[in-house]
């Protein structure tokens, strides 16, 4: 399930004598000119961290073939992806991504025959649903090996956490300026300034042992994100 986890920092209180506004700032943009307070002016800096929901992993396979020339490597390389494709197509999650091979030259002088060696990969998106059926296939077609996994977030989820996160920042530095308005006994608490200046995007958790044996997909370490807003409040 997705959760959330909150942090405030950076609190400054400056005495001012002008009238209450409200200024939003977009991401990046320069500091805005001192706004307008007649009382004291509290700034803070909120962060609010969570993570969403998954429902589906990005793979990385590594396909390779070897034989005593490019062509013949190139040959058993191409007989294996073939096999690869009619596995792993029905269990992905759109297209596959397959990049033109690449060839090298092993052995050799003391090390035994010159063997030629040809190799891709293979990736793509595979829902949980069809996570340990894609493992099986790892490990039983000839020359394939799992890279890795990464855990995406699911669908919509993103978009949900980032709103619930930017209302969970609002109401930690409403909640902080009240308890600061309080201590100072002050009664009125005035939202001048929203700047979100920080934070980003899903950031998906990748999984590199993801297929070592006992590895459950549902216990999955779930993809993070953060807002960050510098809030200027009023306080009279």
């Amino acid at each position: 399930m997705p959760t959330l986890r909150s942090a405030a920092v950076a609190l400054s209180l400056l005495p001012l004598g002008m009238g209450p506004a409200l200024a939003l700032v977009a991401p990046g943009a320069s500091r805005a000119q001192a706004l307008p307070c007649n009382g004291t002016l509290l700034q803070l800096q909120v962060q609010q961290q969570g993570t969403a929901s998954v429902d589906r992993f990005r793979f990385n396979l590594g396909l390779e073939a070897e034989a005593p020339t490019k062509a013949a490597a190139l040959d058993q390389l191409n007989v294996r992806l073939a096999a690869v494709r009619k596995a792993v197509s029905p269990l992905a999650l759109g297209k596959l991504t397959i990049p033109a091979p690449s060839t090298y030259r092993s052995g050799g002088g003391g090390a035994g025959p010159v063997r030629e060696q040809a190799s891709t990969s293979v990736s793509g998106e595979v829902s949980k649903a069809n996570y340990n059926a894609l493992i099986q296939v790892a490990g039983r077609l000839p020359g394939l090996t799992l890279r890795g996994f990464t855990a995406e977030a699911a669908s919509g989820s993103a978009a949900q956490l980032q709103t619930r996160l930017l209302r969970e920042a609002l109401a930690e530095g409403q909640r902080q300026a009240q308890s600061t308005a309080d201590a100072l006994g002050l009664r009125r608490v005035q939202l001048l300034r929203i700047d979100q200046r920080g934070g980003g995007p899903i950031r998906p958790m990748p999984y590199a042992m993801a297929a070592r044996n006992g590895f459950n997909p549902d216990e999955a370490r779930e993809p993070e994100s953060s807002v960050s807003l510098a809030l200027d409040y009023c306080l009279t």
